[in-house]
């Protein structure tokens, strides 16, 4: 592949996107097709071969009218590894592996592109492909900083781009429903709401830096970032520092916040504040307990989060693939309680389903209405393949997960300045009268791995 610096990566990107048109592969009947013959198939590049990014690899390839044409990743044995499983689910056709993206954005018969990397590479990967003509799903959460999120709805709009996100409970029926329980007044007017996010996450000792393993274009990964020498401590528990993610607010918690925000139908608080501690010794930068709470008008949320508590339970595949079983919801990590005048409403995530207690009887508790569903990741990936061929609006837009995940940044700001006291400005999104928490809104970035100013 030629090289090609940013600035004529981006304007050959934008060219390209013109005249996209005629090289697009989209079924043009909208009803999902199971074993769509090869020149009918939706065609996808993996961006990101990890965990992640092989499970969806291996769902959207399974579905039988998508099949993947390319394999990005910076791990060889990664890349390698993810086209030989999907080699077999799609008959011996083995998707070509690159570690430079740019070369997928380039082909013409790729439709779109899925996102599954680390976190601080999520939003420049996306307007790239949105850039050059290809739609996207990107893993959440979708940026590492609040102005990322601007710039990827930007891209959205101006390319007319579907963007997904992979908040997947949004795709649920059973999700819907209590967004319309709540909606038809029936848990009666809501001014609390508490969101949760407990499990075992220890901490960990910090490893000397080196020389990458064979086979890993290091500097390729760290992208974004500030540049430094290979880390195998952060290379591997990313999650944990400031330069590639914010902890498990954003990694696992914006699931349930994002579930939270929709259902309750509230946009942007008029105040943050969050506080915490790393309290378990190691390398880890990011808290493992932490507490925000959102003043939203004429309702007050919370956030708790612990890392130190492996008798929480996050919900099993049996309950997430069940129709009548609910979590224990005491001791449910990742639960939602509503607050209302007329009930109180457990809320889980990921097939988690939902139940009303209201006055309970003695010492009984009393169900008063509820909901039980499935884990809704096949609904979200057939909700994406359906408005590639559609043009619709997906169920999680990228300006809903961009709103979403800013409950997260604004707590990480908080968190980062001590505990101060955020006022946000609904119509910039910005931070009232504080410099010093705008800092923390935009990235410093480096070359070649910058966002332009204009997308």
């Amino acid at each position: 592949m030629k090289k090609l610096n940013r600035r004529q990566f981006l304007d050959h990107s934008t060219k390209s996107s013109l005249g996209m048109a005629a090289g697009v592969t989209i079924l043009s009947n909208a009803a999902s097709v199971r074993g769509a013959p090869a020149n009918e198939k939706v065609v996808l590049a993996a961006v990101g071969a990890g965990g992640r990014g092989s499970n969806l690899a291996g769902d959207f390839a399974a579905r039988g009218d998508c099949q993947y044409a390319f394999v990005c990743d910076p791990e060889t044995s990664r890349r390698e590894a993810l086209i030989k499983g999907l080699a077999d689910k799609q008959g011996g056709a083995a998707p070509k592996g690159i570690d430079d993206y740019r070369e997928a954005l380039d082909d013409k018969s790729v439709d779109a592109v899925i996102v599954a990397t680390p976190d601080h590479w999520h939003a420049l990967a996306s307007i790239h492909a949105c850039q050059a003509g290809k739609d996207v799903y990107v893993e959440k959460p979708p940026t590492h900083n609040c102005w990322e999120g601007k710039k990827m709805i930007e891209a959205a709009r101006k390319y007319k781009r579907i963007v997904q996100v992979g908040t997947q409970n949004r795709s649920a029926a059973y999700n819907m429903s209590a967004k319309k329980y709540l909606a038809d007044g029936k848990l009666g007017k809501v001014y609390f709401c508490r969101i949760y996010n407990q499990k075992s996450w220890p901490n960990f000792p910090m490893q000397p830096e080196g020389d990458p393993p064979a086979g890993m274009n290091w500097d390729r990964w760290n992208g974004p970032a500030p540049e430094s020498r290979y880390n195998p401590t952060r290379h591997r528990n990313w999650h944990h520092f400031w330069r590639y993610s914010s902890g498990d607010i954003i990694n696992d918690a914006i699931h349930q916040i994002d579930l939270a925000r929709w259902v309750l139908g509230v946009t942007y608080p008029k105040s943050v504040y969050s506080t915490g501690a790393r309290y378990e010794e190691g390398a880890a930068e990011t808290p493992d307990t932490q507490v925000a709470l959102y003043d939203f008008e004429q309702m007050l949320v919370s956030f708790e989060l612990t890392l130190f508590t492996p008798y929480m339970l996050k919900i099993s595949p049996i309950i997430r693939q069940a129709t009548d079983k609910f979590p224990y919801w005491p001791q449910c990590a990742t639960r939602i309680e509503i607050y209302g005048t007329e009930g109180l409403m457990y809320l889980g995530r990921h097939g988690g389903g939902w139940q009303v207690f209201g006055r309970p009887k003695l010492q009984e508790g009393v169900v008063v209405a509820q909901e039980k569903g499935l884990f809704p990741d096949p609904e979200h990936k057939e909700n994406f393949v359906q408005c590639i061929r559609s043009r619709q609006t997906p169920n999680a837009d990228i300006e809903e997960g961009h709103r979403s995940v800013l409950l997260s940044h604004y707590a990480t700001i908080s968190y980062r300045l001590a505990g101060q006291k955020l006022m946000i400005d609904p119509t910039t999104e910005e931070i009232k009268d504080n410099p010093e928490a705008m800092k923390y809104f935009k990235r410093e970035y480096r070359s070649p791995y910058a966002i332009p100013e204009e997308v």
